[in-house]
């Protein structure tokens, strides 16, 4: 495994994240647990969940499921990087009582103390906020975020579908403050098939020094070989997938992808891993696999080589926006 920096931060991270959303809802607790400690085995050290997954009535079954797994000792925590997240509604029936969502002062407080229970720590290395709140300012944030550091509940502070004029802001604000590091790293939904992240998110996240955390790699399948799956083991594509597939100019794009892959001898979903951890600022993205297969694959994809000539046709199938302001100024 490949290890870099955390942004502008000292610490070490995988160029892999293991992304827990499916630990619950898809993977029952065993193998959950059989995943994360093969991931560990393999070197991934970066492990990300929110205290919203599980979902429903089992919000933060997720978190949960990762306690227990830290619970068993074997020096687990010692060796994770733990970034959890916080802003939704947590109460079970959806129908929060006030103050028991987003990312005001008290919430910020009764969240972490929720989600160090559930995972059986007593601290998170990286606490982010998985959505803006529009109502509650920075300074507010960043007052609550520095008792919590003061109380080594949390280390650093992350930002999860924050736009690039709000990186800027919460930066500036904490510098504005002193003693508050601000932001570290921004998980943002970005891949081959969606790259608009490079027009503002990404520049302000290497501008302000934060990693990036791309999450849906393979775009809800798209980029996973779902056309060849579809033809040789009759598997239809469904959700996300399927809902993109139906648009005839789309298809024909993914089919020229998976071409291309396969004239280069190249499985999909490791080419599309593979790609993002060639762009700029990427830290590496999150992989959420289900099976103990499918983190197999994403493995594989930390060690594969694209080739120039590869990532020249990946361009031509999924140009870019160019970059900002010039993509959408001239």
């Amino acid at each position: 495994m490949e290890y870099t920096q955390l942004g502008r931060t000292g610490l070490k991270v995988s160029r892999l994240v293991l992304g827990t959303m499916n630990f619950g809802p898809q993977t029952d607790e065993a193998d959950s647990h059989a995943i994360m400690d093969a991931a560990l085995d393999a070197g991934i050290n970066y492990f990300d969940t929110a205290n919203v997954y599980g979902w429903g009535e089992n919000k933060g079954r997720t978190e949960s499921i990762i306690g227990n797994w830290f619970a068993q000792g074997g020096d687990r925590r010692d060796k994770v990087v733990l970034a959890t997240k916080l802003y939704a509604n947590m109460a079970a029936d959806g129908d929060p009582w006030p103050n028991h969502d987003k990312l005001s002062a008290l919430n910020i407080r009764r969240a972490v103390d929720a989600s160090l229970k559930r995972l059986q720590t007593d601290y998170i290395d990286i606490y982010q906020f998985h959505h803006i709140d529009r109502s509650t300012p920075f300074e507010e944030i960043w007052q609550a975020v520095d008792v919590l550091v003061q109380q080594g509940k949390i280390l650093y502070v992350g930002s999860s579908n924050f736009p690039g004029y709000k990186i800027a802001q919460a930066n500036e604000i904490a510098a504005r403050r002193g003693g508050t590091i601000g932001l570290v790293s921004e998980q943002c939904l970005y891949n081959l098939a969606e790259r608009r992240a490079e027009m503002e998110i990404i520049p302000a996240a290497q501008e302000y020094g934060l990693g990036v955390i791309p999450w849906s790699p393979l775009h809800g399948g798209l980029l996973g070989g779902v056309i060849k799956k579809e033809v040789e083991g009759g598997r239809r594509a469904s959700g996300r997938a399927a809902d993109a597939l139906a648009n005839t100019a789309v298809r024909a794009q993914i089919q020229s992808y998976e071409d291309l892959l396969d004239k280069h001898g190249v499985e999909p979903g490791e080419a599309a891993l593979a790609w993002l951890l060639t762009r700029p600022g990427v830290t590496g993205p999150i992989v959420g696999p289900r099976t103990a297969e499918q983190l197999d694959s994403a493995l594989r994809a930390v060690e594969l080589e694209l080739s120039e000539e590869l990532l020249s046709g990946l361009d031509e199938i999924f140009p870019g926006p160019g970059p900002s302001p010039e993509a959408f100024a001239w």
